[in-house]
């Protein structure tokens, strides 16, 4: 059994079918939200950002929310291999010690915890990452709009409400609530339509870097909202996975292929379309990605029969070593990811690859 799927939109296809893959032709990688999901995806990461995309020059845009930020900026990083496998392990081995007197952490001890984590690792490396001779990253958020502009006990479960029921009969209103706030690699053009979505583009420096990645992984009531990031409109940044959960954002323009590894083939426009079955079709925005995803019938064969995910820290409990055990043979499975796409790469065909 194949652990890998390759899918890819229209476009995509017809230029594997006249030219195969070569590293020079991708211009954009998408990192989607997702939480533990995204381990399955460092042997690929490894992979693609330590031995092929350096075999170009070109430009690339990196474009993630939460976990999927996380993992894009650290291929921006000199030994991108090295920080993918300090972020692996991290993550895995991550446990948030629950004080005496309390049944779980509160969202902000979750948040403390979290940014003091965000610091230790890139330990004043963000300039690194932002002077990238080729990769540029966008950093996706969602800000707050009106009763959502700052966070509070009555206020946020309101407005999330809201914002969910209105999603659900039109994702363009969810605008109401949320807008998208991307934090650019200054100068560095966004490589998708913003006529979707409500969108502004901030530059991301090393004043907000940390800030702007917390707020992209700020899960709502697990996480505190990160309030008025420096160089940005005032207000409450979440999750970015809110407004762009999968990054089914408008590829249209991109001049080359969107290379997208993940953890399914759906790629879901916002985290609050999750049980929207009729969202989950692709579009002509994505007929330039080629997706790399793993097959779900190998999926079956991992712990417990699926991906690593948060309702783990659930099913685990207190028994961190468990959970631990569990997540890092899910990962070392994973390497099979890997080794399918470069062979496909050297001797695949295009027969192989499925539509998206």
């Amino acid at each position: 059994m194949k652990a890998l799927r390759i899918h890819a939109g229209a476009a995509a296809r017809e230029h594997i079918a006249a030219q195969g893959l070569r590293p020079g032709d991708v211009r954009t990688i998408p990192g989607a939200a997702g939480g533990p999901k995204g381990l399955i995806l460092g042997p690929i990461d490894r992979f693609l950002f330590g031995e092929w995309l350096p075999q170009a020059t070109q430009q690339i845009d990196l474009v993630g929310a939460s976990i999927g930020a996380w993992r894009l900026a650290n291929a921006c990083l000199g030994d991108a291999r090295t920080a993918f496998e300090a972020f692996e392990h991290g993550y895995i081995h991550q446990h948030f010690e629950v004080p005496a007197g309390q049944k779980r952490l509160s969202a902000k001890q979750v948040s403390a915890q979290f940014g003091e984590g965000l610091r230790s690792f890139y330990g004043g490396r963000s300039a690194e990452v932002l002077r990238h001779s080729r990769y540029k990253l966008h950093v996706i958020t969602a800000r707050g709009r009106h009763i959502l502009g700052r966070e509070g006990r009555a206020r946020t479960p309101m407005g999330y409400l809201g914002a969910f029921i209105t999603n659900s009969v039109h994702r363009k209103s969810l605008g109401a609530w949320l807008e998208r706030v991307v934090f650019s690699t200054p100068g560095a053009p966004l490589p998708f339509g913003t006529q979707d979505f409500r969108t502004r583009q901030v530059d991301l420096r090393e004043g907000n870097f940390e800030l702007a990645l917390q707020a992209s992984c700020s899960i709502p009531f697990m996480l505190e909202a990160v309030h008025d990031i420096p160089g940005a409109p005032p207000g409450a940044y979440w999750d970015g996975g809110i407004t762009d959960y999968h990054l089914h954002l408008d590829y249209g323009n991109v001049d080359g292929i969107v290379l997208y590894p993940h953890f399914q083939k759906a790629v879901v426009p916002g985290w609050l379309d999750k049980g929207l079955k009729w969202r989950h079709k692709p579009t002509g925005f994505l007929d330039r990605m080629v997706v790399l995803a793993p097959n779900p019938e190998w999926v079956k064969g991992l712990p417990n029969g699926k991906l690593p995910d948060r309702n783990d820290f659930v099913r685990y409990g207190n028994d961190v070593q468990a959970r631990i055990k569990a997540w890092s043979i899910a990962a070392q499975e994973a390497r099979r990811l890997a080794d399918e796409f470069s062979e496909w790469l050297h001797g695949g065909s295009e027969r192989d690859v499925l539509p998206l």
